[in-house]
C-alpha cells in the first residue's frame, strides 16, 4: 500500500505547529518576563479556550468546504505571523494575550482538516495505515523542531524557538499545496452520507450524534484524559527552570519533547500494525493507564535527567491517543456524514480539558507546590482510566475485528 507523501510532509511540519508554544512560552514568561505562575496559567488557558470555542464550528465548516488545503495553508501563515509577533513585541502584555487567541483559532482548524483530507484520499483498507503514518510524521516533526529549538536556545537565544515555529508554519502551508485537489473525495472526507428518497446525498441529523451513548462516553473520556495530562509538561518545564537559566530550561524542555515524540512515533507505528487486530479499546486503555503513573513519578524527583526520562511516558499515552481517537471517531460516524464535526467536538473537549488542566494545576502549584499539583493530576488521570474502562465500548466494525480467511 502506497502512502500519500504530501500528507506526510504536511503532518511533519504541522507537528510543532499544532503542539503550540505552551511549554516554551511558559518558560519564557516565567524566566525572561518574570510572570507569576497563576498569570502564566491564564495565558496558556486563553489559547485553549479559543480553540474550544472554535473546534465544533470548525468541524462543521470543514464538513462543508472544498477548500481544505487553503484552510490549512492560511492557518500556517497565521501561526507564523503570531510567533514572530511574540518576540518582536514581547514587552506589550496585550500582544501575548492576543497572540494566544489567534494561535488557538488557527490550531482549531489544522488537525481536523488534515484528518478530513486523509479520510478523503484513502480507502477503508488504507485509512488506518495512512492515519498512523501521519501521526508518526507529525511526531517526527516535533522531534526535529524540539532538537533545533534546544540547539538554538543554547547557542543563540531563547527567542529562536518562536522563529522556528514561524518557519514550520510556512513550510506546512507550502507542503499542503502539493496534495492534488482532485484527489480528495469530499463526500468521503466527511464520513460518507446517506441518500434521501430523491437519491440526493444528505448528512445525518445531529440527533444521531447527540443520542449515541458511545460517542458521549468517549467524549467524557477525552475530556478527562487531557484534564489529567495536559499540565504535566508545562509544570515540568517550570520545575526545570527553577534551578537553571532560561536557555538551559528550554534545552531540557526540548529534550523532554524529543523523548516523548520518539515514543509517539513508535506508538503510531504500533497502532498501524495492531489497531485493526487488537481493537481500539485495548490499545487506548494502555494510554489511559500511563498518565497517573507519570504524574506520580514526576513527584518523586527534581533531577532534570530523570524528569526527561519520565516525560518519555507521555509519548506512549499521547502517541496512542493521536491515532486511536481518529479511528474511533471514524468508526462511530461511518455513513453519517458527520465525521469532521465529531472531530471538532472531540478536539474542543481536548481544549477544554487542557485549559482546565493548565489553569487548575498552575494555581495549585502557586499555593501548594509542584508535588500537590502532580498529585491532583494523578487523581484525575486515574478517574479517566476507570471511566474509559467501564463506559466506552469497542468501536471497531465486526467485519474488521473478525476478518474472513
Amino acid at each position: 500500500m502506497s502512502l500519500n507523501k504530501p500528507l506526510l510532509f504536511t503532518n511533519f511540519f504541522a507537528g510543532d505547529v499544532v503542539a503550540g508554544l505552551g511549554p516554551y512560552l511558559a518558560i519564557y514568561l516565567l524566566s525572561a518576563m518574570h510572570w507569576k505562575t497563576g498569570d502564566i496559567g491564564i495565558v496558556l488557558a486563553i489559547g485553549g479556550i479559543t480553540t474550544v470555542l472554535l473546534q465544533t464550528p470548525a468541524g462543521a465548516f470543514i464538513d462543508s468546504t472544498r477548500f481544505k488545503r487553503a484552510l490549512i495553508a492560511s492557518c500556517g501563515v497565521i501561526i507564523a505571523i503570531v510567533s514572530v509577533a511574540i518576540v518582536a513585541l514581547t514587552n506589550h502584555k496585550p500582544i501575548i494575550y492576543g497572540s494566544q487567541v489567534l494561535m488557538g483559532a488557527a490550531i482549531a482548524f489544522v488537525a481536523p482538516s488534515i484528518a478530513a483530507i486523509t479520510l478523503g484520499v484513502c480507502s477503508d483498507k488504507t485509512f488506518t495505515l495512512q492515519t498512523s503514518a501521519n501521526q508518526a510524521a507529525n511526531h517526527a516533526g516535533n522531534v526535529f523542531a524540539a532538537a533545533i529549538a534546544g540547539i538554538v536556545a543554547l547557542t543563540i537565544a531563547a527567542e529562536g524557538v518562536f522563529w522556528l515555529m514561524a518557519i514550520m508554519g510556512v513550510l506546512m502551508a507550502i507542503s499542503v499545496g502539493f496534495i492534488p485537489a482532485n484527489s480528495i473525495d469530499h463526500i468521503r472526507a466527511r464520513g460518507g452520507e446517506k441518500r434521501d428518497a430523491s437519491g440526493k446525498k444528505e448528512p445525518a441529523g445531529f440527533s444521531v450524534l447527540l443520542t449515541d451513548k458511545r460517542l458521549i462516553a468517549l467524549a467524557v473520556s477525552v475530556f478527562l484524559f487531557h484534564f489529567g495530562n495536559a499540565a504535566m509538561l508545562p509544570l515540568v518545564s517550570q520545575k526545570l527552570s527553577l534551578n537553571s537559566n532560561v536557555n538551559q530550561a528550554i534545552a531540557f524542555t526540548s529534550a523532554c519533547i524529543i523523548a516523548a515524540q520518539f515514543w509517539m512515533m513508535l506508538m503510531s507505528l504500533m497502532c498501524a500494525a495492531k489497531a485493526d487486530d487488537w481493537g481500539r479499546k485495548a490499545i487506548f486503555m494502555i494510554g489511559f493507564c500511563i498518565n497517573p503513573i507519570r504524574a506520580v513519578l514526576f513527584m518523586s524527583t527534581d533531577n532534570p535527567f530523570f524528569l526527561v526520562a519520565i516525560q518519555s511516558l507521555d509519548g506512549v499515552a499521547n502517541g496512542i491517543f493521536g491515532v486511536v481517537i481518529i479511528l474511533m471517531c471514524a468508526d462511530l460516524t461511518r455513513g453519517t456524514g458527520r465525521f469532521n464535526i465529531t472531530q471538532g467536538v472531540m478536539a474542543a473537549l481536548v481544549g477544554i480539558g487542557s485549559a482546565c488542566s493548565n489553569f487548575s494545576a498552575e494555581y495549585v502549584t502557586q499555593f501548594f507546590g509542584y508535588g500537590a499539583a502532580f498529585l491532583t493530576l494523578a487523581g484525575i488521570a486515574t478517574v479517566a482510566a476507570i471511566f474509559f474502562l467501564i463506559f466506552v465500548p469497542e468501536t471497531m466494525p465486526k467485519k474488521r475485528a473478525q476478518p474472513q480467511e
